[in-house]
């Protein structure tokens, strides 16, 4: 691990039932807060031209908040897939999801195999799909998935914030990060 990596840190999730209104007050805010299918939402602000950029996916050790959320041992690797969401070409949204060996055995193994197909049309199509509780996290600079959030923006924003929830698919969990980059829902028309 370089010097560097070694000073990030992980974003400071919190549950957002708990958080204060005074907390939370970012430009991103609906986006935030709305849990019905994202990519869904995304389809309809872009007007069609919604597209999904793998930027990696492979085995990793998840960082330790996304080992606690998900029940894992520090030993356990992941599926670890990153995406940028993007409305004409634009990042809009940075993903990362978190999926444990264990998740993809039997039918959800479906999920190792999306390409350039979005998670969560695959989620919410699903009627065994249920959602965790909403965690909200704001990113600076000094937090570990600010640098590939931000990865290839001209103006990198001083903060960016986030929300992620832990889905289960026929009972077994996976984590999904969503962080909302500056462009998102400026489309001009």
């Amino acid at each position: 691990m370089s010097k560097l990596a070694a000073t990030k840190t992980e974003a400071q999730w919190k549950v957002f039932s708990r958080l204060s209104h005074g907390e939370l007050d970012p430009p991103c805010l609906s986006w935030l807060l709305d849990s019905s299918s994202l990519t869904r939402r995304l389809i309809n602000s872009c007007q069609g031209q919604f597209a999904v950029e793998v930027v990696s996916e492979q085995w990793l050790k998840p960082m330790r908040s996304e080992q606690i959320a998900l029940g894992l041992r520090r030993a356990n690797l992941a599926r670890v897939r990153e995406v940028r969401l993007l409305c004409d070409g634009i990042p809009w949204v940075f993903a990362r999801t978190v999926i444990p060996y264990s998740t993809l055995q039997g039918p959800v193994r479906r999920l190792s195999m999306l390409g350039n197909k979005s998670l969560g049309a695959v989620m919410f199509a699903d009627p065994s799909m249920r959602r965790g509780e909403l965690e909200i996290a704001s990113f600076t600079k000094s937090n570990l998935l600010y640098q590939p959030a931000t990865c290839g923006l001209r103006n990198k924003p001083a903060k960016i914030w986030g929300r992620r929830s832990v889905f289960y698919l026929s009972g077994k969990p996976l984590l999904v990060n969503e962080i909302f980059l500056p462009q998102i829902g400026k489309k001009k028309f």
